[in-house]
Parts: C-alpha cells; structure tokens; sequence
C-alpha cells in the first residue's frame, strides 16, 4: 500500500496537456505570394508531434493511477477542437478550447499561449504542466520556459523520462553532452522530447467515445490575458534553392573548384 503522503499528492493531480493544431509534417510548406505567411487554407493539418509525445506521457501516469485527469488545452479557432478531440481519444479526459481567431490568432506567439497556460493552471488548480518541446511549424522552444517563469513554477525540459516520485518529479533531460538527471518539485512544468514515448494510435471505439467527452470553451479576455502581439512579421521568404554538385577527380581539382567558389 502507497504512503499516505504520495497518494494524497498523486491521486488527486490534475495535469493540463498542451495540444497544438499545425500543418502535417508530411506537407511541402508553400510561402503565400505577398509573403505575409505560409499558405493554411485546403492545407492537412493535424497534432504537432512533441505534443503527440506530452498526451502520451499523461495518459500513461493516469493509466498508473499516479494522476486523477488530464485536462487537454488549445488556443485557436474553431478548427482545434478536432486536435483537442485527438487527444481525448488518446485518453485525456476533457479538454479547453481557448478561442482565439482572425489576426489575433496568426500573431499568438508563445508569450501569449505561455499567459494562458498560466492563467488556466491556477483556475484548474492543475499540479503538473506537459506541453512539447517545441512546435514544428514556428520551432520557438519557449512556452514551457515561459509558462513556468510567470508561475514561479520548476521546469524540466527536453525530457526523455518522467518519473513521479511522491511529491517531486525525477526528469532525465537531453541536453548536448548527453543526459542529465533533476529532481524538481510539484507543481512543475515538463516539456517533452523526441524520446520521452511512443505515441499511440487513437483506436475507433476511443475516437467514438471521445466525441462524448466535454470540451469547454473560454476567451483570454475571460482569462484576463492580453493575446495582442508586440511583434510584426515584416516578410516570409522560400529558402534559397540548392545548387547541385560536382565531382571531382582529385584533391586538386577540389581545391581548384573551392578557390573559383571563393571558398578559400
């Protein structure tokens, strides 16, 4: 039998799931003609991998008994529900559409959705945050960061194994010279990496029970968060087109080739 310490931490958590709705990674990305932003309309889009990752994570410390419910959260228009219904038919339990649209929603950045998240996590009374490391649309590597700076919460990004030890969290985080082991206290922020978890594959019973969990719609402004960008975006450019190769014979034919390129 577990002490009475870790099941009155563990049993009663509730965890909130970022989910972000982003073009299909298998998608060519087309820039628009005025160079505004990249084309969206009649485009597939679905869940952004890492956040795939961080669904998975929290259902599986539900499915340990360690967590009570995992609580899904959007920011977008009307088209993130469906991203939001992925989740609940992956396992979470309900899920928080947060209604941001039209020009508002093109600037939201992760200032903005970290404002939120930290807004939500105090009404929610949530105990741990798991959102993915980065989107693979804008790659800003930042809400996790932020969202645990604005509650003054412990963070352990890049996670590639998640342990819940009574009160605190045992993270193993992937940095560049290899891996590296924290402990940190709840409530906390993960962000989680590439090798956390396997995600898995909604079944059609989930997805039909899935359509009959709760989605609850809120406004920032309901939150008191302000979603208005300081940035502007002056331009989006294609990447420049690779130049094809050439082979070389030899070593001096190489240096030769490197010396016309002005290269060397």
């Amino acid at each position: 039998m577990l002490p009475l310490r870790f099941r009155r931490v563990t049993m009663s958590a509730r965890v909130l799931v970022g989910v972000k709705r982003v073009i299909d990674y298998a998608v060519k990305i087309r820039v628009k003609p005025d160079r505004t932003g990249v084309v969206t309309d009649g485009v597939k889009h679905s869940m952004n991998p890492f956040c795939e990752i961080a669904v998975e994570e929290a259902v599986k410390l539900k499915e340990k008994k360690l967590v009570k419910e995992v609580v899904a959260v959007s920011c977008g228009p009307q088209q993130v529900q469906e991203t939001i219904r992925t989740a609940l038919a992956m396992g979470a339990d309900r899920g928080i559409h947060v209604e941001v649209s039209g020009k508002d929603y093109e600037t939201l950045g992760p200032l903005q959705v970290s404002k939120i998240f930290a807004a939500l996590a105090k009404k929610e009374q949530a105990d741990l945050i798991i959102l993915g490391k980065q989107a693979i649309d804008d790659d800003c590597n930042q809400t996790g960061q932020m969202t645990a700076a604005l509650l003054d919460w412990p963070q352990g990004t890049f996670a590639s194994e998640v342990t819940l030890e009574a009160d605190k969290l045992k993270v193993v985080r992937e940095i560049d010279g290899g891996l590296e082991t924290i402990k940190i206290k709840l409530p906390a922020v993960v962000t989680a990496d590439l090798r956390l978890n396997t995600p898995r594959y909604a079944t059609l019973p989930n997805i039909m029970k899935a359509k009959k969990k709760k989605i609850v719609n809120v406004k920032p402004a309901d939150l008191g968060v302000d979603v208005s960008s300081r940035l502007e975006v002056l331009k989006v450019d294609e990447p420049p087109q690779r130049q094809s190769g050439v082979k070389v014979e030899t070593v001096h034919d190489l240096v030769e080739k490197l010396k016309e390129a002005g290269r060397i």
